[in-house]
C-alpha cells in the first residue's frame, strides 16, 4: 500500500535520495575544519591516528558495497596503479592534516577546490586528453585565484600550509586521474591500504602520550565521518543522480568548511582568501552548471 499527497506518493524517488546522500556526504567533509581546530595534539601524531580510524571505519563497508570485494580486487593493490593510488592517497592524507594545521581553513578548502582543474591538466599531459575550453579558461581563473591567496602567505607563515595544500590537491588530482588509465583497477582497497600504511610512516614522528580522552574522541570522530563515512555517502549518492549535479553540490564544501570554523572558533579567512576564493568558486560553480548544461544535450 502506497499513501499519496495529492497526485504523488509518499517517499522520495531516487534521485532525490541521490541529493540527499551527497548533501549529507558534503557536511561531513566540511566539518575537517572544526575537527583540526579541536585536536591538541601535533600534526604528526593527527595524521596518523586520524588515518587509522579511518581505514577501520572502511573496512566495515568495504565488505557489503556491492557484495563486499573479492581476493581478486584486493590483488588489485599490488597493481603499479593500485601502487601510485595508495603512495598518492597517502600523500594527499599527510599534506591535508598538515595544511589544515598551518594555514587557514579557508585556505585550504578554496585551494582544494581546484583538483578537477589539475585533473583534467594530468588527463592532457598522461593521457593526451583534450581538455575542453570551458575547462582551460575555469582552471586559469582558478590558477589566478590560487595565486592571489598563496602570494598573501608568503612571509606570513602561512606559505608553508598553503603549498601543503597544493600537494594535497595535485595528488588528490592523480587519484581522479589513475582510474582512467587503469580503469579495471578497484579504489576501495588501495584507499583502505593507505590508511594504514599512513599510520606506519607517520606514528613514530607523533606523540601517543599527547591523545587524551578528547583527541582520541576527536580523532576517532575525524576519520569515522570525515574519511570514511563521507565517502561511502558520497558514493551511494552519485550513482543515483547526474554526475555534474553531484559535483555541483560538493561545492558547497568550499563555503561550509570555513563558515563553521568562522562560526565556531572567530578563524577569519584574509581578505586575500575572500578575493581568490570568490574567483575560484565562481568559476568552479560556472564551469559546473555549463558541464551540466552541454550533459542534458
Amino acid at each position: 500500500m502506497s499513501f499519496q499527497t495529492g497526485t504523488r506518493p509518499l517517499g522520495f524517488s531516487e534521485h532525490e535520495k541521490g541529493v540527499i546522500l551527497v548533501v549529507a556526504a558534503t557536511l561531513a567533509w566540511s566539518a575537517s575544519g572544526v575537527y583540526s581546530r579541536l585536536l591538541t595534539t601535533d600534526a604528526w601524531t593527527a595524521i596518523a591516528w586520524r588515518s587509522l580510524f579511518g581505514g577501520l571505519f572502511l573496512l566495515i563497508p568495504s565488505f557489503f558495497l556491492e557484495g563486499g570485494m573479492s581476493k581478486r580486487q584486493w590483488r588489485s593493490v599490488v597493481h603499479p596503479s593500485g601502487l601510485a593510488m595508495i603512495a598518492c592517497q597517502t600523500v594527499s592524507q599527510a599534506c591535508f592534516i598538515g595544511a589544515l594545521y598551518t594555514t587557514s581553513v579557508a585556505n585550504v578548502a578554496v585551494i582544494y577546490a581546484t583538483a578537477p582543474f589539475i585533473a583534467a591538466l594530468l588527463g592532457w599531459l598522461l593521457l593526451a586528453e583534450r581538455a575542453a575550453r570551458r575547462t582551460m579558461a575555469a582552471g586559469g581563473v582558478c590558477l589566478l585565484g590560487v595565486i592571489i591567496i598563496v602570494a598573501s602567505s608568503i612571509g606570513g607563515g602561512a606559505g608553508l600550509g598553503d603549498l601543503l595544500a597544493l600537494g594535497m590537491t595535485a595528488s588528490f588530482a592523480m587519484i581522479i586521474v589513475i582510474p582512467r588509465i587503469s580503469p579495471g583497477v578497484p579504489s576501495l582497497p588501495p584507499t583502505i591500504v593507505s590508511a594504514f600504511l599512513t599510520l606506519t610512516i607517520f606514528a613514530p614522528f607523533g606523540s601517543v602520550g599527547s591523545l587524551d580522552l578528547h583527541n582520541w574522541i576527536v580523532l576517532a570522530a575525524f576519520g569515522a565521518t570525515n574519511f570514511s563515512i563521507a565517502l561511502v555517502l558520497f558514493l551511494a549518492g552519485a550513482r543515483r543522480m547526474p554526475p555534474a549535479k553531484a559535483a555541483l553540490i560538493g561545492t558547497l564544501e568550499i563555503v561550509l568548511t570555513p563558515m563553521w570554523v568562522w562560526l565556531f572558533f572567530a578563524e577569519r579567512p584574509p581578505a586575500a582568501t575572500f578575493a581568490g576564493g570568490t574567483l575560484i568558486l565562481a568559476a568552479v560553480v560556472w564551469h559546473t552548471l555549463v558541464e551540466a548544461r552541454h550533459g542534458a544535450h
